[in-house]
């Protein structure tokens, strides 16, 4: 063979050399692509009988190792991640939802769930009913004959209200309706969604997972039958997580559980203060006997996160006041990071909402929701002190 022009081994100099498998951490396998060796190579991996990679959007060595550890966690047979937690429920709803069923969904839900079902799946001719937290309390009765799938979270956001896991997802399976439950504000580490019998756990893995608050994706975890079905869907509508991203997403996974144990600590500890002080009007943790879901939150979390929503006086005016006064708590939206951070949810997560769509979701305008990260826990909580004036 004659010699290559520089362009060909610019290009392919080294690329077929092995990888070494003795790194700590997992290489970032950045191709979209990956080799064969001959035609029947492609064939046996067709057929299934070949265990290979072809194409990074169908599966890529970085993001499936981070899948393995997302499941690990949950303790599911399989997880599959995306490039965000709209795009793991976008996908979810697709895979299992067709014209005519109906989706049973909780009211008090995060704000782009209710604009995804609300507004963009109802297109599809799918019905989507709303039911509020004292109505799932019962939901033999809400269970209809069109109803093929019931999304929950709990907590919930930004109120922090707790339903009883275990109880829905019994209805759910009794009469053939998929169970989902949104598990972002616990985290595996406080709430086994599966275990208590849920046929699906989902999460942004934006938050508590990554934990960092410089990775954007979703993660659903569940049988190997169920992530089959929603592994195709995601291969043809393509929000397959990045490599790098994936990369970053195992990395904070590995320290979750201690991050975890700091959250919830400094959480409580905050949540606390909170209630003695009488320029609060209320105080929503599920870690207070105050909470009125806090039994229904002892029998199915082993902590209660790190996420702590608070009401004030005088409406979104009082907690603009308090908002802008916050010096180390950090005012932006999302939450689960190293960094505290504060939101209004009538201005983030929940705004668009009309008034009787926040009533049905339990949002007040002189809401804060705080995110208590890794500072200091007696910084945090003079903070809050000088804040509220």
């Amino acid at each position: 063979m004659k010699q290559r022009g520089l362009s060909t081994e610019l290009i392919h100099r080294g690329e077929d050399a092995p990888v070494r498998a003795d790194s700590v951490n997992v290489p970032i396998y950045e191709t979209t692509t990956f080799l064969f060796e001959s035609a029947d190579e492609v064939r046996r991996y067709q057929e299934g009988t070949l265990d290979k990679y072809l194409y990074s959007r169908y599966a890529n060595p970085t993001v499936v190792v981070t899948e393995q550890k997302i499941a690990a966690l949950d303790r599911a047979e399989a997880a599959l991640v995306f490039a965000s937690g709209m795009a793991a429920s976008s996908t979810l709803l697709l895979t299992f939802l067709n014209p005519g069923d109906e989706l049973l969904c909780s009211a008090a839900t995060y704000g782009g769930t209710f604009h995804l079902v609300n507004d963009v799946l109802t297109r599809f001719k799918i019905a989507v009913r709303f039911a509020t937290i004292e109505e799932l309390a019962d939901p033999d009765r809400l269970i209809g004959s069109r109803t093929r799938m019931c999304w929950i979270e709990s907590p919930i956001n930004p109120t922090l209200r707790c339903l009883d896991i275990a109880r829905v997802a019994r209805a759910c399976r009794e009469r053939g309706v998929l169970s989902v439950l949104d598990n972002t504000f616990a985290s595996p580490i406080n709430q086994q969604p599966l275990a208590l019998g849920v046929d699906l756990a989902m999460q942004s893995a934006t938050k508590y997972l990554n934990g960092h608050s410089d990775v954007t994706g979703g993660a659903v975890s569940g049988s190997r039958e169920l992530l089959q079905r929603v592994d195709m869907m995601r291969r043809l509508l393509g929000p397959v997580m990045d490599p790098q991203a994936a990369f970053a997403l195992a990395r904070g996974l590995k320290t979750l559980p201690v991050r975890m144990a700091r959250h919830n600590a400094s959480a409580e500890a905050a949540a606390r203060f909170l209630e003695q002080d009488r320029r609060v009007i209320r105080v929503f943790y599920p870690g207070l006997s105050s909470h009125p879901d806090h039994e229904v939150a002892r029998a199915q979390m082993s902590g209660f996160s790190g996420m702590v929503t608070f009401e004030v006086a005088g409406g979104l005016e009082g907690a603009s006041r308090v908002f802008d006064r916050f010096q180390v708590i950090r005012r932006a939206t999302s939450l689960g990071g190293v960094d505290s951070l504060v939101s209004l949810p009538v201005l983030t997560s929940h705004y668009n909402y009309g008034e009787e769509e926040l009533g049905r979701a339990g949002v007040t305008a002189g809401m804060l929701r705080v995110s208590i990260g890794l500072e200091d826990e007696a910084d945090l909580i003079e903070d809050l002190d000088q804040a509220l004036g």
